[in-house]
């Protein structure tokens, strides 16, 4: 049931008034709703939707005991309607309360056939109010308009039976004749949806044959794809043991050529004449641009096979640098070129692999000394300000690169053509390997040139070294048989820690131990027996000794197995590369190891 404002409070003119007593004023009822419906500008269909609403809503109330007013006004707001009210006293159909009478058969047929009705009910009686809005357009109901309709419907004259009867049968045909109408339509437009499906069964069909086509074609292209991938693979591996078995196999006689010019040129070898000597130069000179060349492609080869192997340890960035410095100082030939290569300051200590990070930088210093013909190639490092990542740059005043250049100085045997090209020797790989190996470290280059400027390359990387320097030690036991790296031991410890005492072998450290427990222990693993391994299993077993802080100081070149079992429980440092500061950061990083503090 709807309710609605325009049945409760719009004002109502009141066209028609009826009594409901006898089973014969339902028909006039009946007729009369009719009549005022038509006269009031309904249609047809809607004409006989009142007057059916007013025949099943009279029906109820004629066999009510006392009589029933129902009136038929228009109300103008908020939409012109027609409004149908009946009033009765009595329980209607026995309905109880509100819901029980929107249940009553009539009111509820009444209802699905007009807009609105709104229920009114109480113990003594109760009222409805049907509402049956006029068509869009309909004239405004001006008091004229009130007048004019009241005047039409007071001049309508009841009918007798037999015309109401009439009406009805006429009522009757016309909706069949609308349903017949209704129904052959449904048929058309069934025969057309039933065309219709028949048409897009056949285009499924169509396109489900063109995509069922296109897949086998998809899959027998996947197939291809993968056979051609596989053919690259096999080629790209082909490619890579070929360079690796020439390299190998360049390197022995390329080695004898070089070792037997040497020989011959040594002074305590038989003397030669000055133009033999300067061909023999000229041999080993020319060797060992061969035999770098065979080590590149080598390295490029390990590189496209994946077979880099990292072996990360605290690396001090400022020892990298110096032994950087001395190995490419005498590439500077000429005086008109100055190579400065700057220590971090203060030192940073770095987790990588300071073989490949040195790789990396003698690439880059190198590649910039040979292309510089006056002025300075300098190499800086820091930390960057967010203190994650170390900032290396190498930047020169040489001959620059053209833009078009730039990208293609990172692929593979590409260089540069220009006047300084032409006398330098090259393969074009020293960029492309630096930028795999900045990768591999978990960096990347960006190169930064102008022509007849010069160079600027950036290499940025992780720090991964988070352990901070402890403040000081009480005791560190220092366990190495050589008198001389004690010595350094001691210098490097002295101003963080109280006493460093020293154990020239295995035996002595663990006496040392046990009879007093160290903060920090130095251990050398090459020490007379037992050695250094056996020392540090047997601290591991001893539950006083199992969370000692352990930094390995050797100069063994120890494989990846046992690397990795030691850096289980302790730091492992190169000797070649130890420094104060590498050692403080070492000792911290080992306290975390074993759950003590940094």
């Amino acid at each position: 049931m709807t309710t609605t404002a325009a049945t409760t409070t719009a004002e109502r003119h009141e066209l028609v008034g009826l009594r409901i007593v006898t089973e014969h004023d339902v028909f006039l009822a009946r007729q009369r709703g009719r009549d005022v419906a038509a006269i009031v500008g309904l249609e047809n269909q809607d004409q006989v939707r009142v007057a059916t609403a007013i025949s099943e809503l009279t029906r109820e109330l004629a066999g009510l005991d006392a009589p029933t007013t129902v009136t038929i006004a228009m109300a103008a707001q908020p939409r012109p309607a027609l409004l149908i009210t009946a009033t009765w006293s009595g329980r209607l159909g026995g309905a109880r309360d509100h819901d029980a009478l929107a249940a009553v058969d009539g009111i509820a047929a009444a209802a699905r056939l007009t807009d609105g009705c709104d229920l009114t009910w109480h113990a003594d009686g109760g009222s409805v109010v049907l509402a049956k809005k006029l068509p869009p357009g309909s004239e405004a109901l001006t008091p004229q308009r009130i007048a004019t309709l009241r005047s039409a419907c007071r001049d309508v004259r009841p009918g007798n039976a037999l015309d109401g009867l009439r009406i009805q049968n006429q009522d009757l045909l016309s909706t069949l004749d609308d349903l017949r109408a209704r129904q052959e339509d449904l048929l058309r437009a069934n025969a057309e949806l039933e065309e219709t499906n028949r048409g897009v069964l056949a285009l499924h069909a169509e396109l489900s044959e063109e995509l069922e086509k296109t897949n086998q074609g998809v899959v027998a292209l996947y197939a291809e794809l993968d056979e051609a991938t596989g053919r690259l693979q096999e080629v790209n591996e082909s490619k890579t043991r070929f360079w690796r078995n020439v390299s190998h196999e360049l390197r022995t006689p390329l080695n004898s050529v070089i070792g037997l010019s040497r020989l011959l040129l040594d002074p305590g070898s038989d003397p030669i004449t000055s133009e033999q000597r300067h061909r023999v130069e000229l041999i080993r000179d020319s060797g060992a641009t061969l035999l770098s060349l065979v080590n590149e492609l080598l390295d490029v080869a390990k590189a496209e096979a994946g077979q880099i192997e990292i072996r990360p340890r605290l690396t001090d960035l400022g020892t990298v640098l110096g032994h950087l410095e001395a190995s490419l100082q005498p590439m500077v030939t000429s005086p008109e070129v100055d190579l400065v290569v700057e220590a971090p300051d203060p030192p940073v200590v770095l987790w990588t692999d300071p073989g490949l990070l040195g790789q990396i930088l003698r690439n880059l210093v190198s590649n910039a000394v040979e292309f510089t013909e006056r002025g300075r190639v300098r190499c800086t490092a820091g930390v960057q300000q967010d203190g994650d990542m170390v900032e290396i740059v190498v930047a020169d005043t040489g001959i620059g690169i053209p833009p078009e250049h730039r990208e293609r100085v990172f692929e593979e045997f590409h260089q540069v053509p220009g006047p300084l090209q032409r006398h330098r020797s090259g393969s074009g790989l020293g960029l492309p390997h630096a930028g795999r190996l900045a990768g591999v470290l978990g960096g990347a280059l960006d190169l930064q040139s102008e022509p007849g400027t010069g160079t600027t390359v950036t290499f940025r990387m992780p720090m991964r070294a988070d352990a901070t320097p402890a403040g000081r030690y009480h005791r560190v036991l220092v366990v190495d048989d050589d008198p001389g790296f004690r010595e350094i031991a001691h210098g490097a410890l002295g101003p963080y820690a109280d006493r460093v005492i020293d154990a020239e072998d295995g035996a002595a450290a663990l006496r040392a131990m046990r009879a007093e427990r160290p903060d920090l222990v130095m251990l050398d693993l090459d020490i007379p027996p037992p050695d250094g391994s056996a020392v540090l299993d047997e601290m591991r077993r001893d539950a006083d000794l199992d969370d000692v802080p352990v930094v390995i100081v050797t100069s063994a070149d120890l494989d990846g197995a046992h690397r990795a079992r030691l850096a289980a429980t302790t730091v492992v440092v190169g000797k070649s590369s130890f420094t104060p500061e590498l050692l403080l950061h070492a000792a911290a990083a080992a306290a975390r190891l074993v759950g003590g503090p940094p």
